[in-house]
């Protein structure tokens, strides 16, 4: 399991439009195979930043089946207006501790 990681910085006063064109692309990343989940959260101290966390079975799930798939073009005409700058993504594996 992988978890994608990126602070989504929006041009302030867009909020709300942003919340509305990622509520409609939600399920065409859903729909991925490999997806496992998602979550975004709008931060406390700077309302303009979200992060965005989704799980992914492998790395390659997210950075050539979604990336390289048709329905990232439609993802990213829906939300990458809203960024300024253009987050940057990083990817973590889960640490595993002894008992």
């Amino acid at each position: 399991m992988i978890t994608e990681h990126a602070l989504l910085p929006v041009i302030a006063g867009q909020e709300e439009e942003f919340e509305a064109a990622f509520k409609q692309a939600r399920p065409i990343i859903a729909s991925m195979p490999g997806f496992v989940s998602l979550s975004l959260s709008r931060s406390v101290e700077t309302p303009n930043t979200y992060l965005l966390l989704v799980e992914w079975e492998s790395l390659e799930d997210h950075t050539v089946g979604f990336r390289e798939s048709p329905e990232y073009q439609q993802w990213r005409t829906l939300l990458h207006r809203f960024y300024e700058p253009f987050p940057v993504v990083e990817h973590f594996n889960p640490v595993k501790f002894a008992n």
